[in-house]
């Protein structure tokens, strides 16, 4: 997997890793970007199986789904099941269980991978780096000491250990 010539087809001497997926989603794949017309994914996910959707629990107002872009082995994602942009937005009911997923989330990823730390996040708006601005999610990241190695700041990639389906099947048999 290593390429010892340049984009300008001078050697250079040094190894890549190459992480073609994430162009994609840079580019706007499942996200629904100004000129973009791809339907919102946040609103489709629920209509498919838990599997294929990589959904890992239902409740009332909100559902648990793995991050198909994560930064982390069991980053999830707590959405809303109505389709609003805005904290402001959310019923109390819709709050309330977000958060107790959000903290149930937690118990259940400490349980399955041990993490030592998370970081928690709702971007509100695409300037404050929001993927999907226009659906409301709250990001689960499970964190471990050296999980930000060398990899994303020089090779612009991260090393996923295990597949998506399998942290999936993990997480919800623990739920």
């Amino acid at each position: 997997m290593s390429n010892e010539i340049t984009g300008g087809g001078m050697p250079d001497g040094w190894q890549r890793l190459w992480a073609p997926h994430r162009l994609e989603y840079l580019k706007g794949e499942n996200r629904p970007l100004p000129g973009n017309l791809v339907t919102c994914p946040f609103c489709e996910i629920p209509a498919k199986p838990d599997e294929e959707g990589l959904v890992v629990f239902r409740g009332v107002t909100a559902y648990v789904v793995m991050n198909l872009y994560p930064y982390n082995p069991g980053h999830l994602l707590i959405c809303a099941n109505r389709h609003v942009a805005d904290l402001t937005q959310l019923t109390d009911e819709e709050r309330n269980e977000i958060s107790q997923l959000t903290s149930h989330a937690m118990n259940v990823i400490r349980k399955v991978s041990s993490p030592q730390g998370f970081n928690l996040g709702m971007n509100q708006g695409e300037v404050s780096g929001a993927g999907i601005a226009e659906h409301i999610h709250q990001h689960v990241v499970p964190r471990w000491g050296g999980d930000a190695n060398f990899m994303p700041i020089i090779g612009k990639t991260k090393v996923m250990p295990q597949l998506l389906a399998l942290t999936r099947d993990e997480i919800a048999a623990a739920w």
